[in-house]
């Protein structure tokens, strides 16, 4: 565990130690179970406070392990887990890795054909889940394991397993086309505790409680906040909560106590569209893409304290963070290099650069990705030499990085390189706005125009020439956006992320404006 000292130290002293035998199963509730049985694991919120301690969790995680052993799991069998916030998806984790299984994240939101290409993908031979899940499961002729299903055998041995050995594969979002398996290896928690301990100014003091609204589905729940906080002795929060409600977030929060936060910025925005407020926080962490600086100061009056924006993805996660308690943010920038990360921008020719370039991981992190699963091709192309290429647009600003955007999202206007992120940001700052998407509209004179789609406030009012004079006063007069459309909803993942690709077509598809 990190201590609070000055950042640079950290860095400097830090280095990777990771023992060559190393299960998840071990590291998030065995190692507990020895030293501190009793201590609460997670607070199950679907009846009142629920406390499940460590034992509780390795005895249910035991049950789990040993249906599976019956309905013939073995090691390196794919398992699927299709379940929402609860212990049993914790436990469902945890047995697959103890059997030395590849456990393969699911959204319950996810219907047919969702969850028919990562099932037949993954060769999947059974999903842990519950009753509604099975339903889902039925068409596809997936066997499923309801809770309803174990016994009181119990599997408690625990896989011998190289840090190496594939242990989970989790789907990236499929905003770029096809969803892809990041298959990651049972150090991929190891490599996820420098940043997410940063992001909660080092996670792991008297009383801290973690808690997040993000689905334990994907990789921001379940490798942000579940399983570190598992692995630190954190207890963690489980409410079921399929969308987002702010009054229910903050009640939740009272009632849990909840200390660290990791909110979604979907959820931010509707909190501060609602000014909410949230008190008794000693730490709120926010990652998926740049908040801005009237967000980050909304922030400070909303929960007293700065959020801490994180960055990574789904192949290499935690690899950037800022930390109040230990520099001050940056507006603009999503913090510095995580200890253990050596981050670079590159050019062209996959060099680092102190210009614009593609954001890059070196190799040798703990919480990078082993492979695309069964995409060799698409593995070849994430790298460029010792560099994973996150496929994001960045620039050095002194030690910090700052996000320009997707690199399919970037616009190229009258010779211009413009980053939505920044435009959305200074459109969300105007009262009307509750959210935006931009992209870039191909035109012929500028190559491309930069185009908004903006949802209103319910009841509020502003128009296009309004909006266009708020970003011009504000950003750069190139970068505002020469067409508003002002729309009811946003294509959305199921992450809380606009669908750019999606406007992007719409946008093609318009022609020019009359």
């Amino acid at each position: 565990m990190l201590t609070q000292a000055p950042y640079t130290t950290l860095y400097s002293d830090f280095r990777w130690d990771l023992p060559e035998r190393l299960n998840m199963a071990d590291q998030t509730c065995d190692a507990w179970v020895r030293k501190a049985p009793d201590q609460t694991a997670i607070l199950d919120m679907s009846g009142g406070v629920q406390r499940v301690s460590y034992r509780q969790l390795q005895k249910l995680s035991g049950r789990v392990a040993a249906g599976l052993q019956a309905r013939g799991v073995v090691r390196g069998d794919r398992v699927g887990v299709l379940l929402s916030q609860s212990p049993l998806t914790a436990a469902a984790h945890i047995a697959i890795w103890r059997l030395g299984a590849i456990s393969v994240p699911l959204f319950k939101l996810f219907q047919h054909d969702a969850l028919t290409t990562r099932l037949q993908d993954s060769g999947a031979k059974l999903v842990v889940t519950d009753t509604g899940g099975a339903e889902l499961l039925a068409p596809i002729g997936v066997p499923a394991l309801l809770e309803g299903d174990l016994t009181d055998a119990c599997n408690l041995d625990c896989a011998d397993t190289a840090a190496d050995d594939p242990a989970v594969l989790i789907y990236t979002s499929g905003t770029t086309g096809k969803p892809k398996g990041a298959l990651h290896g049972h150090r991929m928690l190891f490599g996820h505790l420098p940043g997410v301990e940063i992001s909660h100014d080092f996670l792991g003091q008297t009383g801290d409680c973690l808690w997040t609204p993000a689905d334990w589905a994907w990789i921001g729940g379940l490798f942000d906040v579940l399983m570190p906080g598992l692995a630190l002795g954190v207890p963690v929060v489980a409410a079921r909560m399929p969308k987002f409600d702010v009054q229910t977030c903050i009640q939740l929060c009272a009632q849990a106590k909840v200390r660290n936060a990791f909110f979604p910025p979907t959820a931010l925005r509707m909190m501060k569209a609602a000014d909410a407020a949230i008190p008794g926080l000693r730490s709120v962490a926010s990652g998926g893409e740049p908040l801005g600086a009237e967000m980050l100061a909304w922030g400070q009056r909303a929960f007293g304290l700065n959020i801490n924006e994180f960055y990574g993805q789904t192949e290499c996660n935690m690899v950037a963070s800022s930390c109040g308690a230990a520099f001050p943010a940056k507006p603009g920038c999503i913090g510095k290099a995580v200890p253990g990360f050596e981050l670079a921008v590159l050019d062209e020719d996959g060099k680092p650069t102190d210009q614009e370039g593609d954001v890059a991981v070196k190799r040798g992190a703990a919480s990078m990705m082993l492979e695309y699963w069964n995409r060799p091709d698409a593995t070849a192309e994430k790298f460029k030499g010792d560099w994973l290429v996150t496929g994001d647009r960045g620039i050095w600003d002194g030690d910090y990085l700052r996000f320009v955007g997707r690199e399919d999202d970037v616009i190229t206007s009258a010779g211009y390189r413009i980053g939505p992120a920044e435009i959305e940001d200074c459109l969300l700052t105007h009262p009307a706005v509750a959210t935006v998407g931009v992209i870039g509209k191909p035109d012929p004179l500028r190559t491309e125009i930069v185009k908004a789609y903006v949802v209103l406030k319910d009841g509020a009012q502003a128009d296009e020439a309004t909006l266009q004079a708020w970003v011009k006063d504000r950003l750069a007069s190139y970068s505002y956006p020469r067409e508003i459309d002002f729309v009811h909803s946003l294509p959305m993942t199921v992450t809380g992320k606009v669908i750019r690709k999606e406007l992007k077509a719409r946008a093609a598809a318009e022609g020019p404006k009359s």
